[in-house]
């Protein structure tokens, strides 16, 4: 099958960027903008995404939609394009690219299989592509081969197999420890903050974990517009691990760690706007002040 035009729900901060990669190396890319807000409907525009008037339209126009938005839409999602197929008759290939759990992703696959439609299961590991070799998109599914043909169009597309569900998972898997241990490494800062022995346990990091401490000063500072997307991504992680026969408590507690941040005026900023000047000291105190708070 031949993918003429893609199509991006939601072209947000990943979405957009995909999007505008896909455009400029030929692919002709569509969304729908129904409900969206006035940043996402900017980051389209800046990418030079056409909009479609609704979700017939985008179902009847699109080879390949991709669904990229945060965890807790992914169902929603997938049941009004579904119903979007059913009501015109469309039928295209539904990628499920969220940060979900391979149980969810299964149950979505069901959803958009019983429209009528096939779906991918793809999982992107990086931040979005705006560089080549900072992202990878690996898919799995029966479908899979079409979702590849998007390794053509600028995308690091990595196959892992005709399995729903292998794809989110190495998803899951990646960040339950890059994630998770940014949330973990936050709590631990916030508290050491709280107890009076941040500068101290600092010094010590600086000594002993060097090179995990200026982890730390670069991907705590640059979370925090992220915080509140990352509690579902959590959740999902939590449930894969309760899946395996794994005790689900440590992301269970990383989703809450990302509710206290996203709780904070850090989470007011956007990824755009956001005071790029700020330490990582600085981030601990606004949380260990929320904690007193």
């Amino acid at each position: 099958m031949a993918v003429r035009t893609v199509g991006i729900l939601s072209p947000g901060d990943m979405g957009h960027v995909v999007g505008e990669v896909l455009r400029q190396h030929g692919m002709r890319v569509v969304t729908c903008l129904q409900g969206r807000s006035a940043r996402t409907r900017g980051l389209s525009q800046q990418a030079g995404i056409t909009e479609l008037p609704t979700l017939h339209n985008l179902v009847r126009e699109t080879d390949l939609l991709l669904s990229i938005l945060v965890p807790e839409e992914a169902m929603k999602t997938a049941q009004l394009v579904a119903q979007a197929l059913r009501e015109t008759g469309a039928t295209t290939v539904f990628a499920e690219c969220n940060a979900i759990a391979p149980r969810t992703t299964r149950a979505i696959a069901e959803v958009i299989t019983a429209a009528g439609s096939p779906c991918v299961d793809a999982g992107i590991i990086g931040s979005p592509p705006r560089k080549p070799g900072t992202t990878r998109f690996y898919a799995s599914g029966p479908e899979v081969e079409v979702f590849a043909e998007l390794g053509n169009y600028g995308l690091d597309v990595r196959p892992l197999g005709l399995e729903i569900g292998q794809a989110s998972g190495i998803k899951m898997c990646y960040a339950a420890f890059t994630k998770g241990s940014t949330a973990l490494t936050t709590g631990l800062l916030t508290m050491a903050r709280s107890l009076g022995l941040y500068e101290p346990l600092v010094q010590e990091f600086q000594m002993s974990q060097g090179e995990r401490y200026r982890m730390m000063e670069r991907h705590i500072p640059g979370m925090t517009t992220k915080a509140h997307r990352w509690v579902g991504e959590m959740e999902e992680i939590a449930q894969t691990f309760a899946d395996a026969g794994l005790t689900p408590k440590f992301h269970q507690a990383a989703a809450d760690m990302y509710r206290l941040v996203a709780s904070t005026a850090l989470a007011d900023e956007t990824p755009e706007n956001r005071d790029r000047d700020r330490t990582l000291a600085q981030v601990i105190d606004i949380l260990a002040q929320s904690l007193k708070a």
